[in-house]
């Protein structure tokens, strides 16, 4: 870490008036604008318009995590509220996919609000009803210092999935400040969700439709999908002067064969939608890089990239490795977890391009897209601010592509 030059926190700052974040989505998803970054020149178009601005041949990268709603509200007999946030699962098993379809009891990580009014020990139960059915839920601290909190119901007809989905509430970010409501169910998801186990979600896709992907794909633009369960890690702020302190947080990984190929086999560019994808891509990269020396760990470190030396493999070869290294071991998906930190001073490996939103302040997003197109983020930021653009989860988009 001594070794890397210093990047201050200040350098990746810039004035967010409160007005400008969106406090809720738009009536229709695909009507966001779209801030088109090409070779430095800016260009404001709308969202639909993406359709005609992806290179025919490439390849877009989706992440199909369903976000849960992880924040569930418990009562003591006094009154006094409990809430329990999902972070990750610990028991019987720290795989998303496993432990969302247990059907008796489970173990997770969480931020508890209210944790010093819950006792050692003290049960607490909540009776959730499901039309005429009612399912009680029993919750208890089995470790204080990690706030493992387990989770135990009898009724062996519903999974944990179904159970949080009784239980739980949309887990709007934090700068919403606000409760979700019920038009967040489905909005604060994409179109194209499937595998449970985010707790936010992967906001960049939520401006796809069906019409569009569809569009896209008589265009000559391939999709391809795989999963990293956002944690709420991505809400972090940075507290360090030097970013490069920063704990990164980790997240999970899923991804199928088909994926892979998808990449080796790309024709032209492949642009990831969202920061979660594009952290998903340049592990995998360096997962490949890992198999060609010998180590089968996937678990890539924050800092792993910037102490490669010597000469790395190309796309192609590092994805193949991981391609051949599945096909011995008879695998069809892999999971895995990273804690990759993209800042400037990355190389990017895989990405091409990126479709996102517009980023908090000082985040780790943020230096991702400072990473991707160099000091001219700031250009692009004042560019959005000046052309009344909506910020953050539920605001407009950005496509860029700096090399094309």
């Amino acid at each position: 870490m001594s070794q890397l030059t210093p990047i201050n926190l200040s350098d990746y700052v810039y004035d967010l008036p409160e007005e400008r974040i969106a406090k809720y989505p738009l009536e229709k998803r695909d009507l966001s604008k779209l801030l088109f970054y090409k070779q430095g020149a800016i260009h404001h178009q709308g969202f639909k318009d993406i359709v005609d601005l992806i290179p025919k041949g490439s390849t877009l990268a989706f992440n199909n995590t369903r976000v849960i709603p992880a924040r569930m509200i418990f009562y003591k007999d006094t009154g006094a509220q409990i809430e329990i946030f999902l972070l990750k699962p610990v028991a019987p098993s720290n795989i998303l996919s496993l432990v969302m379809e247990e059907r008796a009891i489970v173990q997770w990580e969480c931020m508890i609000g209210n944790f010093k009014k819950w006792k050692h020990g003290q049960v607490l139960r909540r009776v959730l009803e499901d039309g005429e059915k009612k399912v009680e839920v029993s919750v208890e601290v089995t470790d204080e210092e990690t706030k493992t909190v387990q989770f135990s119901w009898q009724a062996p007809d519903y999974s944990f999935a179904e159970i949080v989905e009784l239980a739980g509430k949309v887990p709007l970010p934090p700068y919403l400040n606000r409760e979700p409501e019920a038009n967040d169910k489905p909005r604060y998801q994409t179109v194209y969700s499937e595998k449970e186990g985010a707790v936010a979600a992967p906001t960049a896709g939520l401006h796809f439709t069906p019409e569009i992907l569809e569009q896209l794909k008589q265009h000559e633009v391939k999709e391809t999908f795989f999963t990293l369960h956002v944690s709420a890690g991505t809400f972090q702020p940075i507290k360090t002067d030097n970013v490069i302190e920063h704990p990164m947080h980790s997240e999970q990984l899923v991804v199928p064969i088909e994926s892979i190929q998808d990449i080796i086999t790309s024709e032209n560019k492949v642009i990831a939608v969202g920061t979660t994808s594009m952290r998903t891509l340049e592990s995998l990269y360096w997962f490949g890089n890992r198999l060609l020396n010998g180590n089968e760990n996937f678990a890539i470190d924050k800092l792993e990239p910037y102490e490669q030396t010597g000469q790395l493999p190309d796309r192609k070869a590092a994805f193949q490795a991981i391609v051949d290294w599945m096909r011995n071991h008879n695998l069809r998906q892999i999971v895995g977890s990273t804690e990759i930190f993209i800042f400037p001073g990355y190389t990017f490996r895989v990405c091409d391009g990126l479709v996102t939103n517009f980023h908090q302040p000082g985040s780790t997003l943020m230096l991702l897209v400072g990473a991707l197109i160099g000091e001219d983020w700031k250009k692009v930021y004042q560019s959005a601010l000046d052309n009344n653009y909506r910020f953050l989860s539920y605001g407009d988009s950005s496509l860029l592509l700096p090399d094309s």
